[in-house]
């Protein structure tokens, strides 16, 4: 999109883009999302930012009335196979707070300078100050949502420090943290007659924004076939389930919750441009909470744009009632990457075992819920390719990282022993996050780039009974 098109999103309100870009007013100061509700600002008195960051380092504050923060993820992170896509998909997975921008450089494969250089050149704001926005806007939600107290509040969001926590918030909203504990607004995430009812012991309660219609109920049919007993379980009626899990972090572990039933354009007929699923996550460490946050919106793919999808596989004869059938269908990804390749591998029944075998027992069972799967250190004495697969994940020469170099990491998955090209394309879309993932068997057309991944989606939705091959022979 040019400046130009750009303004004209802004000047229409279209949610659509929320997230894709942010705009700022010279004349205000303040930085909003696409859809804010003021009044449009003249275009001579109009910036545009890639990211929040960006807006910020160049001196502009949050709006508090259309909350930026609160804005769903840019979908063009996971498209992009870049260093600069890889870099933004670990910054949102928390690497620069627990590792530092020489964590990030050394999973990157550059150097700190390097790595400092393309993310300014493009994005106008370089790692730490894209980890600082994050940190800022996951304060405001905590703050906004939460009844959890200020000190927990920063560390949770990742500060190292109060002090840092305050003068960030001081900087990005022009307010203190207490402030914004008392400021009451409309945007997703925002609920102050709830607010005042939880307790930290309740978990913490999130709302996470999605982008358009999200046919929750297709994926929670996928989840629920998928589930394995012991750390997933669903339960609810249809249209009303709700979906837990454990989850190994890298400071402990946790539940989390996600219900079916969302607001706005969540619902399995949805038309409304946005909307949000509700979540409540448990974690033994609340420094977790940023990369259990990112885990969850993998997995049910929130940073996805099903419009520029839909557009793009509407326009082929073979996807175009399918597509029209499931607007806003989304593909699943992976709540534990690793965790995915090894049940991938080694099927149901097989995953069943080594769970019970070498799975990690719960301090406190919830439900059905008793284990954490196993790390894949656990797992390297196991004979087979599941050994084979452990030993590879241990030793760093497969990484299934949210920044991973998707195609090294193809190459070394199908260099494994049991490992063929249909497991392979399972964890590339899923583990790896990649939306134009080519399934054994389909020969998609290139119409279908850069969305493979959601064509299979649809492929398999529409018809699952029959593979592609039969599929297009009977036409």
């Amino acid at each position: 999109m040019d400046e130009e098109t750009r303004y004209e999103a802004v000047r229409s309100r279209d949610a659509r883009f929320d997230g894709a870009f942010f705009f700022a007013v010279a004349t205000t100061g303040i930085y909003c999302r696409p859809s804010c509700p003021a009044v449009t600002p003249k275009r001579a008195n109009v910036r545009f930012y890639p990211t929040a960051a960006a807006a910020q380092h160049s001196g502009f504050r949050a709006c508090r009335r259309c909350r930026p923060d609160a804005a769903p993820g840019s979908a063009e992170w996971d498209q992009r196979a870049d260093v600069v896509g890889r870099a933004m998909r670990m910054i949102g997975d928390g690497v620069v707070d627990r590792e530092g921008v020489s964590g990030l450089a050394g999973r990157l494969g550059y150097s700190a300078r390097q790595v400092q250089r393309q993310l300014t050149a493009e994005l106008g704001a370089g790692p730490v100050a894209l980890a600082r926005a994050q940190r800022a806007h996951t304060a405001r939600l905590l703050l906004q949502t939460t009844a959890l107290p200020v000190t927990d509040i920063a560390f949770a969001a990742g500060f190292a420090s109060v002090r840092q926590f305050n003068d960030t918030m001081r900087a990005v909203y022009d307010s203190t943290p207490t402030a914004l504990r008392g400021a009451s607004g409309s945007g997703p995430g925002e609920d102050p007659a709830r607010r005042g009812r939880e307790r930290p012991a309740a978990g913490v309660p999130l709302r996470l924004a999605h982008r358009g219609p999200h046919r929750t109920g297709a994926l929670f049919d996928q989840l629920a076939a998928e589930a394995l007993p012991g750390i997933e379980q669903l339960t609810g009626p249809a249209g009303a389930r709700v979906y837990r899990r454990t989850l190994r972090l890298p400071h402990g572990t946790g539940i989390v919750a996600v219900g079916e039933r969302g607001g706005h354009g969540s619902g399995t007929s949805a038309a409304r441009p946005g909307g949000w699923l509700e979540a409540k996550l448990h974690l033994a460490d609340l420094r977790d909470l940023t990369t259990a946050v990112q885990r969850l919106r993998r997995l049910f793919d929130l940073d996805a744009d099903p419009f520029a999808v839909d557009e793009r596989l509407g326009a082929d004869p073979e996807l175009a009632p399918l597509v029209a059938a499931r607007p806003g269908l989304r593909a699943p990804g992976a709540a534990e990457a690793e965790e995915f390749a090894v049940r991938v591998l080694a099927g149901p029944e097989e995953s069943r075992r080594l769970l019970l075998r070498h799975g990690t027992p719960l301090e406190r069972p919830c439900g059905t819920l008793t284990h954490v799967f196993p790390a894949p250190a656990a797992l390297r004495a196991e004979p087979g390719p599941v050994g084979a697969l452990a030993a590879a994940l241990t030793e760093g020469r497969l990484s299934l990282d949210p920044g991973a170099d998707r195609e090294e990491a193809h190459r070394a998955f199908l260099a494994l022993p049991g490992a063929d090209a249909a497991a392979a394309a399972q964890i590339r879309a899923r583990a790896l996050g990649d939306p134009d993932t080519a399934h054994p068997g389909e020969d998609p057309p290139d119409s279908w780039r850069p969305w493979r991944t959601y064509a299979h989606q649809h492929l398999r939705q529409g018809a699952p009974q029959l593979p592609y091959a039969e599929r297009k022979s009977s036409r």
